[in-house]
């Protein structure tokens, strides 16, 4: 792989040695405006097996704790893979020594830790983006331009998504998203993060009027979410409804439907294959004489791409974090507002689950 040229890359450093890490820093090194530059843990020997394990390059520094890594002037930016429970002290540290920070979502534990940290990045002058990568791929712009067509999708009428994996017993006793100390919002924060971000996607980013919890989430022991459902009400009577589970078999499903099209997507977080991923439309189905079959079925759609989401995410926010270093460019504020809408909106079932399933308004 050639080495990027040094006056228009950005030094990535990564705090920790989280499982998704291995992901991003592959992508940090594919994208072809970013390098990885340093690595550190609470354990130096640990990061330099991280390193090691993981192909990282010769020249990656490997610190034994984080705060080398923020004290460290060539680093540009930060990927930020710690339990959510860290992101509010790590992110506001960072982003006080002018670091540019890509946090893995959920950002925050609320929407009150999640202001904290972005006032923290707008009066440092950061950039500000989470790891939500599926946002990133080629093939949710031209499936968000269907979405926009009002010839053949017409008005948004309902979303139904859906987010859950079959976890095993390793997981479910000892990953850090069934810690109520590390990551409190366990499958709602981190499967349904992606359910309703896909909500509010298809909804252009409106916020939903109410939000209400179905009843019956499943908790394990020490309190944490397993397994919930949702139900957003926008005031012009869209609704959208999600599922997301640690104890179901693997699906990545939205369902758009709007007064003239549908759209349906089956791998909307990771695609099936890294080079090209699909999605199908229909526009104005009917039935054929006496109803026996449909008019038409839906067209599949397949794009392709030369890098992955995960680099393609890497690369916007690099692009991002150029303009701000190298000509005065303020922070785009895209990424940050759709974070904080959609940790509302993990606010508001939250306090659904908490008020006995009663509905809960969102209030921006």
């Amino acid at each position: 792989m050639a080495e990027p040229h040094q006056s228009t890359t950005i030094r990535f450093g990564i705090l920790g040695c989280a499982d998704i890490a291995r992901k991003v820093s592959r992508a940090i090194l594919h994208s072809p405006n970013s390098t990885l530059y340093a690595i550190g843990s609470r354990s130096i020997e640990k990061a330099r097996t991280y390193a090691a394990a993981n192909g990282f390059p010769s020249s990656t520094k490997i610190y034994g704790s984080y705060d080398e890594v923020l004290d460290d002037p060539e680093v540009d930016a930060l990927y930020v893979p710690l339990p959510t429970s860290l992101h509010l002290y790590w992110v506001v540290r960072a982003a006080e020594k002018k670091k540019h920070i890509l946090v893995e979502k959920p950002p925050a534990l609320n929407v009150k830790e999640l202001d904290v940290i972005l006032k923290a990045c707008q009066s440092n002058g950061v950039q500000f983006m989470d790891g939500t990568m599926w946002m990133h791929h080629p093939r949710t712009k031209i499936m968000g331009e269907f979405l926009r067509d009002s010839q053949r999708f017409g008005q948004l009428k309902a979303v139904q998504s859906s987010f859950t994996f079959s976890a095993d017993e390793d997981f479910l006793e000892n990953d850090i998203r069934v810690k109520p100390d590390l990551d409190a919002l366990g499958a709602l924060g981190d499967a349904g993060w992606y359910c309703i971000r896909a909500s509010l996607w298809a909804a252009n980013y409106e916020l939903p009027k109410y939000v209400t919890a179905l009843r019956f989430p499943i908790k394990n022991s020490a309190g944490v979410l397993l397994s919930c459902d949702a139900s957003l009400h926008w005031e012009d009577g869209k609704v959208a409804t999600f599922h997301c589970s640690f104890l179901s078999n693997l699906t990545m499903d939205i369902t758009a439907i709007g007064t003239k099209g549908t759209l349906q997507v089956n791998d909307f977080i990771i695609p099936y294959k890294e080079v090209d991923a699909s999605f199908s439309t229909v526009s104005e189905a009917w039935f054929t004489d006496k109803d026996l079959e449909w008019n038409q079925k839906p067209s599949e759609h397949i794009v392709t791409t030369d890098l992955t989401q995960e680099a393609l995410m890497v690369k916007e926010f690099s692009a991002l974090v150029y303009g701000i270093k190298h000509h005065g460019l303020a922070p785009e504020k895209k990424w940050p507002t759709i974070s904080r809408k959609t940790q509302l909106v993990i606010d508001a079932v939250v306090a659904s689950i908490d008020k006995g399933f009663e509905p809960v308004e969102v209030n921006y």
